[in-house]
């Protein structure tokens, strides 16, 4: 068995539980358009990267555009934080555990409503990205340990101070907030029906889905069952080597917390431990599960920053570009060969990818496009 891959076998049935009925009920995208700023992302073609990998046409939805936040996070946060004010106005103060992008978006909806926000982040976050959250004036306490511990403290600090916990990660009796927040993030995807079907070439074959604990993977493989059945297109999903939570998972075939070293230029996907609203989705939507080492994510950002041909430049991020990490993964690596030839990835192949952010670390990312030598 080759460990940097799982091969599943979905039956592409949605539970019937909690989650589904969130995310039945809820229409996200009708509250995101009222906000000042609203528009769709755009959805980028690049028909020179789809003959530089001899597949048919590769298509990205570029997040970095998402209310000037340069991340699609915000549509979780704002949504939850909507919902939650409207069921109990007289709320002060939201809390959340993050890695970067969520936090900002706690801070930036709390301000939005005239509340407060109080971020928890783990010790390996970087300056640039503390600096972000605290510009959108929240409260930023910088723990000693991962994302798992910064949402246990999290959530044990909001429930002695009555504080409300925005946290993006579900777990046993905590699951209503983070089904909200994956109803924010189905917005996104709806906006796809708009921006592909004035495409001949609409017909996506694969999606790859980059996954922290997997709320918004989750959201996209709910979106694809929800419209297509089993009829989808095949689903990827992708961690970072060392926070391959989701993997584990599938390979003891029960939630799981990953056994890596946490250490990963993805600060976005560096989680631990699977989100249980996300993980009865993906368990019965996902084709293949992987994780990569930060070397794909670093030669993908290059890959879209310096364009192929006449491409359109596209600034993702370490975390944003994980979807199309794992594809050149998948295209290069000869672990990952049986994969490919699974997959039946060629010439005629329409594939999506979702960049999740820009460059939210500028200090990292400028390195990352200034530095030819790819490591691992």
């Amino acid at each position: 068995m080759n460990s940097n891959y799982y091969k599943n076998s979905p039956n592409n049935i949605i539970l019937d539980d909690i989650t589904k009925e969130i995310l039945e009920k809820h229409n996200a995208l009708e509250f995101h358009a009222t906000l000042q700023g609203y528009k769709p992302t755009p959805l980028i073609h690049l028909p020179e990267l789809s003959k530089k990998h001899n597949v048919g046409n590769i298509y990205i939805k570029d997040e970095s555009h998402r209310f000037g936040l340069n991340a699609f996070k915000v549509l979780g946060a704002s949504y939850a934080i909507h919902q939650l004010l409207a069921k109990n106005p007289e709320s002060e103060t939201f809390c959340t555990a993050t890695d970067g992008n969520h936090g900002r978006a706690v801070a930036w909806s709390a301000k939005k409503f005239g509340k407060k926000a109080v971020i928890y982040v783990p010790d390996d976050t970087t300056a640039q990205r503390i600096k972000v959250i605290e510009n959108e004036g929240a409260k930023v306490i910088q723990i000693d340990g991962n994302y798992d511990d910064a949402c246990q403290e999290a959530e044990k600090t909001s429930k002695a101070n009555n504080w409300i916990l925005v946290q993006d990660m579900a777990w046993e009796g905590y699951e209503e907030i983070p089904a909200l927040i994956m109803a924010g993030y189905l917005t996104l995807f709806k906006e796809l029906e708009e921006n592909l079907h004035t495409s001949s070439d609409s017909n996506v074959d694969i999606v790859f889905l980059q996954a922290g604990v997997g709320s918004m993977a989750g959201a996209g493989v709910y979106y694809y069952l929800n419209k297509y059945g089993a009829n989808r297109p095949k689903i990827v999903i992708v961690e970072p080597k060392e926070a391959d939570g989701i993997l584990l998972s599938f390979q003891n075939n029960k939630l799981s917390t990953s056994v890596g070293n946490s250490t990963t230029i993805m600060a976005g996907l560096n989680c631990g431990t699977p989100s249980l609203g996300a993980w009865g989705l993906l368990k019965n939507g996902t084709d293949y599960s992987i994780r990569i080492k930060d070397k794909y994510a670093k030669q993908a950002i290059r890959e879209l920053y310096f364009p192929t041909g006449s491409d359109k430049r596209i600034i993702s991020g370490e975390s944003g570009v994980g979807g199309v990490a794992g594809f050149l993964a998948i295209m290069n690596d000869v672990d990952f060969q049986t994969v490919k030839e699974s997959l039946d990835i060629g010439s005629k192949t329409n594939i999506l990818f979702i960049s999740t952010e820009g460059d939210t670390d500028k200090k990292v990312f400028d390195q990352i496009i200034n530095d030819n030598k790819i490591d691992n």
